[in-house]
């Protein structure tokens, strides 16, 4: 079982730091890159609020250790792998988070950035991960898992930002990661790819489309995959797993 490295450490912030709620080694559960050996930084903090959110205590409850750069970047080397996920919350949400991935890239390290694709900055990012939200990741007052929808207003308006989705496509190798709650999340699906390419100007492929059963535990996932494998390949879309939730459930630092 992974360990989550993060807790108990005491450290001053100063002006490069970030709000880390857990850094760990694990596999990488999704995507192109599911299975590869990885370490993982999650920041705390969103700009959104998704009510599936699988990292429930860096947006609805933030909660962080506060991390100097090079604090960051001698935990990631303490450990054998080459490749580090920098995600959230949503970690472009702060301004360090591009300080950080300039550092490792000049370390050598392959860097994924796990984003919501409305915040675009330019920085090192061998795959940019894109989750554009749905409609149905809205917290509406009947799905708010802390009050009465008071989110709801504030995540439909920011949850899609096209043109920062086109530079993100024509700055970076990227993978458009949908997570899909029902068969009705596909027309909105092809409705944004249609948009993203026509904002782009690189190619985005069926294979860069990514559909991932909504689910933060086995027995959940286990309702939705087998449809949500079915949509892919009647789209012509990429399936992903959530290789992490197969392997270790809803355990933290996974």
């Amino acid at each position: 079982m992974p360990v989550n490295t993060i807790s108990g450490i005491d450290t001053k912030a100063d002006a490069q730091s970030l709000p880390i709620n857990e850094l760990f080694y694990s596999l990488q559960g999704e995507g192109k890159l599911a299975g590869v050996p990885t370490v993982f930084v999650r920041t705390s903090g969103c700009n959104l609020r998704c009510w599936f959110c699988d990292s429930y205590h860096t947006s609805w409850e933030p909660t962080h250790a506060q991390m100097t750069i090079s604090e960051i970047v001698d935990e990631v080397e303490s450990y054998d792998a080459n490749h580090v996920v920098v995600t959230g919350g949503e970690p472009l949400v702060h301004e360090e988070t591009s300080i950080l991935l300039d550092r490792l890239s000049d370390a050598g390290y392959h860097t994924t950035v796990e984003t919501n694709g409305t915040l675009f900055r330019k920085t090192a990012i061998d795959l940019a991960s894109i989750s554009p939200k749905l409609a149905s990741s809205t917290p509406t007052a009947e799905r708010d898992p802390k009050g009465d929808g008071e989110w709801a207003k504030r995540h439909e308006e920011r949850r899609i930002d096209i043109d920062a989705l086109g530079k993100f496509v024509d700055s970076y190798e990227t993978q458009l990661k949908f997570v899909v709650t029902n068969e009705s999340d596909l027309e909105e699906i092809e409705t944004l790819v249609s948009k993203i390419r026509a904002a782009a100007d690189a190619p985005i492929r069926d294979t860069d489309v990514l559909l991932m059963p909504e689910g933060a535990t086995r027995e959940r996932l286990d309702e939705n995959r087998e449809r949500v494998a079915e949509l892919a390949m009647e789209y012509g879309y990429r399936y992903t797993p959530r290789l992490h939730v197969d392997l270790w459930n809803d355990a933290p630092g996974t």
